[in-house]
């Protein structure tokens, strides 16, 4: 069984992290490798401390390897300065977290514009109101965050990451902050926009429900990659 599509849109060379701590080095990753091909949805399970985010982290350049490299929408990481990297974030990737990172001076149309206008798009108001009517806050644009509901928030921070049409979007726990109906529609929402673009969708999660719902699973234990379902033959 191959673990890297021909058009693997992120690629994980035998990944490993370590860190210092008072104990002396710690393996967060060890020898992680997989590829995941563009426009699939696939999940990071595992128990709490198996690495997931640091995972994450490293598969959007947030952070760098110890060992091993990271190749995002044909860029590897490790060969880019903090500018380099930053610079392919704003290319490629969109991010949905469970604490929606909205910025609270600006209102829900303003939020969604915002990467739109940093990446010097010429119709970011028109973009961005498309998008936030198609996440069923047409009526609910000139409201700021702290006006808005958790499941709103969401909505918004979901709009805004998929408003660039990124190559990945990466998800960590989006539905943490939410009651279960809403986080079961925030994650209907996220599916259709998944399968309507060509965004590949990585999702961190703790749902083994939620999980099954993606075209594959990617599973983690104690920093190793111990499960792949759904790999391409």
């Amino acid at each position: 069984m191959s673990d890297k599509p021909e058009t693997a849109v992120l690629e994980a060379h035998e990944v490993g992290k370590e860190v210092s701590s008072p104990e002396g080095s710690l393996t967060i990753l060890s020898d992680v490798s997989f590829g995941i091909g563009a426009g699939q949805s696939v999940a990071v399970v595992g128990p709490s401390g198996a690495g997931k985010s640091t995972l994450l982290a490293l598969s959007a350049g947030l952070d760098l390897p110890t060992r091993g490299y990271v190749r995002l929408n044909g860029a590897n990481l490790s060969n880019l300065d903090e500018d380099g990297r930053a610079l392919v974030r704003a290319d490629s990737v969109g991010f949905v977290f469970q604490s929606f990172h909205l910025v609270p001076s600006l209102n829900a149309l303003e939020n969604v514009m915002l990467p739109l206008e940093l990446a010097g798009h010429g119709e970011a108001r028109a973009v961005a109101r498309s998008i936030v009517d198609e996440v069923g806050l047409g009526d609910r644009w000139s409201h700021y965050p702290a006006q808005l509901s958790g499941g709103e928030k969401q909505r918004v921070a979901i709009a805004r990451a998929f408003a660039a049409e990124p190559a990945v979007l990466f998800a960590d726990e989006p539905t943490g902050n939410l009651d279960t109906r809403t986080g079961e529609n925030i994650m209907e929402l996220m599916f259709d926009l998944n399968r309507s673009s060509s965004t590949t969708l990585i999702l961190v999660t703790h749902d083994p429900a939620l999980a099954g719902r993606c075209d594959r699973i990617l599973e983690l234990d104690a920093g190793r990659l111990v499960g792949d379902t759904g790999a391409p033959a």
